[in-house]
């Protein structure tokens, strides 16, 4: 096959394929040109996920009628003269493909006035070619109209995700604008209904308000550092508020939201030992540097960086997020006493009754590659593959006999081949799970109406999750409806969960839900299940009386998978008579 050019028309679409992703690429890099004109106030509207149609209006400096039909076209901006600019970039635009970009695989309209004009102009490109420009009445400012995006490209469009999916990327990608520049006045609509709305005052605080609730934006803490040219602002969630994933991790630099694995790294490193596994901050924070300092054209998206000093950058962060966590959430001293002035590694609680765990591991991990004597396994570190699977190692316990508590995490029981250690808070959400299925099965779950129904404010991404299961959680004996832009009223909850809080409860729902996740009813219903039980479950650290205990012993022996919580993590450890015989030097050493 002979060497040939592509047509502008199979080149332009190609290139668009490196901006213009999914829907909310299109409002990105639209509400990125507002933010460089200047506006002070960005209308976006969108309808059918962004498919349809996507506006975005606003008030900035707007573009010449004459050079209007410049600005549809391929590498054409005003940021950028010289080659040697791309090394001194304070704009978030500068590659001048945006507009071309969407322009080539959508019917775009632009419609645009200056304040110096009596009237403005409009263009419209359909498919990349453009049209004649054309007086109009508008006011100061842009406004693109983005309509049947990918109409021209089916076999791209085919490849975008449900609407819920797409809906979602745009108001996490708006959102974290809103909160990297609060001075200006943010407002999307969604069809008729108005998903997010920011004051344009400058209050952060009041962002964050409004978009995770009150009781949300009072606990963040807020980050003030200054050093040798690095200035990082923002804010924190302490160690009490966390999610189970990344997506409430932003970074922005120069104004610029970036996705870079040192920052992240960085800001994880600074919670070190203080968060549990698999526990993540909520975070908004923003760098400023020395544009000369950072490369930001590494990507056509812009959403990638380089540093110049990648250390001295992460050490920075690393640092003033440390600085900023203890300073509000000091750690607290433990006297060397308390232990009886033992090594660290003797001051672990596990280690209090004098076993040596190093050997009670060889043992576990004999079992696991069948070296271990006799029949039975000497140490259980029993654990399922899959929430509720109903494998080999989910088989009953024996009756156990309650020792006590140990601390106020963990209960100690004897049974018929040895000790077994519990964890209070995997066993309760077993035994939750288990008694709220069973309920669901026989469609009588009992509500117990709230004296006050509690009202919960969600960010937007969340609010659409959540309103899209309404109809799950009402089937497991909730009370939930919609009550305003992206908050929910608690009217009822499960008797089973009486006294618990249903603000976590709802939000335990939304913050695991993954994107493009289509199982069956049954699936989802059980997973919804797990997530309340586990944010409703009695907690680590809580102590619990006799009764409290004991009640808690028998309900666990009565489960069907006694031996792991819904999410498969194990509820006990078995440490076998024989294996004590082994510590205590009955067997004879090994």
């Amino acid at each position: 096959m002979p060497i040939r050019l592509l047509s502008s028309e199979v080149s332009s679409q190609i290139a668009a394929g490196e901006v213009v992703e999914r829907p909310a690429s299109v409002v990105k890099e639209l509400t990125e040109n507002s933010l460089d004109a200047g506006a002070k106030n960005i209308s976006i509207s969108i309808e059918d996920a962004g498919r349809t149609l996507i506006e975005v209006a606003d008030d900035g400096h707007g573009i010449p009628s004459g050079e209007l039909e410049l600005a549809a076209s391929r590498h054409a901006t005003s940021k950028l003269i010289l080659s040697n600019d791309l090394f001194h970039i304070q704009t978030l635009g500068f590659r001048g493909e945006a507009l071309a970009s969407i322009g080539s695989v959508s019917q775009m309209t632009i419609t645009s006035r200056v304040e110096s004009a009596k009237e403005g102009a409009r263009l419209k490109v359909n498919g990349g070619i453009l049209g004649k420009v054309e007086k109009v009445g508008a006011p100061v400012g842009t406004v693109v109209r983005v309509e049947n995006l990918f109409y021209n490209v089916p076999a791209r469009l085919k490849f975008l995700k449900t609407d819920v999916t797409e809906r979602r990327a745009i108001d996490s990608l708006v959102t974290r604008y809103a909160l990297a520049y609060p001075n200006v006045r943010f407002k999307v609509t969604d069809g008729k209904q108005v998903t997010l709305q920011t004051a344009g005052d400058g209050d952060r605080r009041a962002i964050l308000a409004s978009l995770y609730g009150v009781d949300v934006a009072k606990q963040m803490l807020e980050v003030m550092a200054s050093e040798e040219g690095l200035t990082l602002t923002g804010f924190i969630s302490p160690v009490s508020l966390t999610r189970s994933n990344r997506k409430e991790i932003t970074f922005f630099i120069n104004g610029r939201w970036v996705q870079e694995i040192s920052l992240n790294s960085a800001l994880l490193q600074a919670y070190h030992t203080l968060l549990m596994v698999g526990r993540y901050p909520l975070t908004a924070l923003f760098l400023e540097m020395a544009p000369e300092d950072v490369d930001v054209n590494v990507h056509p998206t812009k959403a990638e960086v380089r540093f110049r000093s990648q250390d001295k950058i992460f050490s920075f962060v690393q640092r003033s997020v440390r600085k900023a966590l203890l300073a509000y959430t000091p750690v607290p001293a433990v006297s060397p006493q308390l232990w009886g002035g033992r090594s660290r590694d003797e001051e672990l609680p596990g280690r209090r009754a004098g076993i040596d765990w190093s050997i009670a591991h060889d043992e576990e991990l004999k079992v696991e590659s069948g070296e271990a004597e006799g029949s039975e396994a000497s140490i259980s570190n029993i654990q399922s593959p899959s929430p509720d699977s109903q494998s080999t190692f989910s088989t009953g316990v024996p009756l156990l006999r309650l020792i006590g508590q140990i601390g106020s995490t963990y209960l100690v029981a004897e049974g018929p081949d040895g000790l077994y250690l519990i964890d209070q808070h995997a066993a309760h959400e077993r035994v939750l799970f288990e008694k709220l299925m069973a309920q669901h099965e026989n469609k009588s779950i009992p509500s117990q109406s709230l004296l006050a129904p509690e009202i919960v404010t969600l960010p937007p991404q969340s609010a659409k999750v959540l309103a899209e299961h309404l109809p799950f959680l009402n089937r497991f004996g909730f009370e939930v409806e919609e009550f305003g832009t992206n908050t929910f009223q608690v009217r009822a909850m499960p008797m089973l969960f009486s006294g618990g809080d249903p603000a976590s409860a709802l939000k335990a729902l939304v913050e695991d839900f993954e994107e493009d996740e289509s199982p069956l009813q049954a699936e989802v219903e059980a997973r919804l299940a797990a997530r309340v039980c586990k944010r409703l479950a009695v907690k680590a650290g809580q102590a619990l009386t006799s009764e409290e205990q004991r009640s808690l012993l028998n309900d666990l022996e009565a489960c069907h998978s006694p031996r792991t919580c819904p999410h498969g993590r194990p509820t006990m450890i078995h440490l076998s008579v024989d294996a004590l015989e082994r510590q205590f030097g009955r067997r004879g050493a090994r």
